[in-house]
Formats: C-alpha cells, sequence, structure tokens
C-alpha cells in the first residue's frame, strides 16, 4: 500500500467528513494524486487513519414481521464470537439491492471471513477475505465476471458487513 503523506491523510479525512464512500475516496486519491489503491488497501487505509466513512443514502432499517431478535449483546472487540448466528444477521440490515450478501455461520478453512453473493444477473458466489487480506471470490463458472454495475454495490454491502462483524 502507498504511504501516504500528513497533507494527503488530511484529505481523505476530509473527504470522509463530507460523506464520500470508500468509492469515491479511492476514486479521489487516483485522480488528485496518481494513487491508486485496491479496495482492500482503500478499506485499510481507512483503518489506519481512524476515519469511518458515513452511509448517507443508506434508509433506516424496517423491522420484518418474520424475523427473528437478532443477539442481545455483540463484542465490544474486535474479535468474533463462536457462534454469528444464522447468514442472515449480517445481511438484514443491507439496503435493497440487485446484489445480495451474506456472511457464513461457519467461516470457510484459512479464511478470517467468508459468506454468500448473487448477483444482478442471479449468479451464485463465495467470496471470503483470507488471512492475508486477499478477497477471492469462488463458485461460479470458471472465467465468470460479474457485471460492472455490480462491483461498487459487492464492495459497499461487504464494506456495511465487515463493519458489523468487527472488522
Amino acid at each position: 500500500m502507498s504511504q501516504l503523506s500528513p497533507d494527503q491523510i488530511t484529505q481523505v479525512v476530509s473527504w470522509a467528513a463530507e460523506g464520500a464512500n470508500l468509492n469515491q475516496v479511492q476514486d479521489r486519491l487516483k485522480s488528485e494524486f496518481g494513487i491508486t489503491l485496491t479496495y482492500l488497501e482503500a478499506r485499510l487505509l481507512m483503518v489506519d487513519v481512524g476515519v469511518r466513512l458515513q452511509d448517507k443514502h443508506r434508509e433506516p432499517a424496517k423491522p420484518e414481521p418474520a424475523a427473528e431478535p437478532l443477539p442481545e449483546s455483540v463484542p465490544e472487540d474486535d474479535s468474533l464470537p463462536e457462534d454469528l448466528g444464522d447468514e442472515s444477521d449480517f445481511a438484514g440490515d443491507l439496503p435493497a439491492s440487485t446484489v445480495t450478501l451474506s456472511a457464513d455461520k461457519i467461516t470457510i478453512p484459512g479464511a478470517l471471513i467468508s459468506g454468500k453473493v448473487t448477483f444482478s444477473d442471479g449468479q451464485l458466489a463465495t467470496w471470503y477475505l483470507d488471512q492475508m487480506g486477499r478477497l477471492g471470490l469462488s463458485g461460479a463458472p470458471q472465467g465468470y465476471q460479474p457485471p460492472k454495475q455490480d462491483i461498487p454495490e459487492f464492495q459497499n454491502q461487504l464494506d456495511l458487513l465487515m463493519q458489523r462483524a468487527g472488522f
């Protein structure tokens, strides 16, 4: 990951305070400073500098009539509990979208967190974040590429889900 100068970090904090999302921060770093970061690098940058992005387009969660109640408490440290409940616990508050994302109750071997995704074209895949911080997809046909318009939505939902999971 690129090392940012103190002035560049101040600018990133300013953009976040103005309501920029992670994709907008990535775009502005590239256009204004010539710094290209992957989604994960940009996410880790936000964690490193202590910036919490605002989600100004998110609507308040609406309770579903048949939904089970969420666990009474969420751990305050950065570790995940042994039992995360069912997959929908993390996806329940996400905005309606053509991309659906959920976290696995039991993480796949070698991953920090994993889950399922359904893209707008109906293709199902398994996503995971490995021990090295690399994001991967598996379970889709070889050579499959999600629709371009799904990528930012997938990134936004993954960001929200990881925040809820304590990452």
